[in-house]
């Protein structure tokens, strides 16, 4: 099962080409709550640039990227926190 950080930072430079991009693993701060799993690897944050999201409303930039991570959700990514934004934002 891959859902790391690594992994998810390749998917997201593969989809978007960020400028910028920050992936930052949270499961130690979720630990016991629900959705949490003991290996960690369940909650992260993201932040990215990218001209991909030029013209994009926030609603539609986040559905990009739950889009682009779609099989990680299926092996056991539990929740994103996602700052998406274009270069000049």
């Amino acid at each position: 099962m891959q859902t790391g950080a690594d992994h998810i930072e390749t998917i997201l430079r593969e989809h978007f080409s960020p400028t910028a991009l920050t992936v930052i693993d949270d499961s130690a701060k979720h630990a016991g709550h629900a959705g949490a799993r003991p290996e960690g690897n369940s909650h992260f944050s993201v932040r990215l640039t990218s001209a991909a999201f030029a013209g994009m409303s926030r609603v539609a930039r986040h559905r990009a990227v739950y889009a682009a991570l779609a099989a990680c959700f299926e092996q056991g990514l539990h929740a994103l926190a996602i700052e998406a934004k274009a270069p000049g934002e």
